[in-house]
């Protein structure tokens, strides 16, 4: 699978003159998450949802993936604060995090990091673990 996205992306940036970082810029800006199964990477075998939505994200646009993490943490934020907002499919993950987004002030791309940064690697929640890295970036 991954193959075939880079070999995608390789035959994309020839075509067009861009270097890698371009072309995933490129189709990042072209493809659409309504329609990501019809989409060139999103027609590869082993391309979900997740991973779509994870490569549109290094591509530079500001939207979210509906991985386990990011649903158990932000299931546990709406059950906190006792909203009822759907998350039990993809596609209404993906639309809760653009509300809580919209309310919150936060772009979607930085809650679904958030997620990330929060949830424990052994003793130590990953925030902490990566807090050198965090200030040089």
């Amino acid at each position: 699978m991954a193959k075939d996205v880079a070999s995608y992306l390789d035959s994309m940036a020839l075509s067009r003159g861009l270097d890698d970082r371009g072309a995933l810029r490129g189709w990042a800006t072209g493809s659409s998450l309504e329609d990501w199964t019809k989409d060139p990477i999103g027609r590869i075998g082993g391309v979900g949802i997740t991973t779509f939505q994870y490569l549109r994200m290094m591509g530079g646009i500001d939207t979210a993936m509906p991985d386990k993490i990011v649903r158990r943490v932000v299931r546990q934020v709406l059950d906190e604060a006792r909203v009822d907002l759907p998350t039990k499919n993809d596609m209404e993950l993906i639309d809760t995090i653009g509300y809580m987004a919209r309310q919150s002030g936060y772009r979607p791309i930085e809650i679904c990091w958030m997620t990330w940064l929060i949830q424990s690697e052994g003793r130590l929640v990953r925030m902490e673990k990566y807090r050198e890295l965090l200030k040089r970036i």
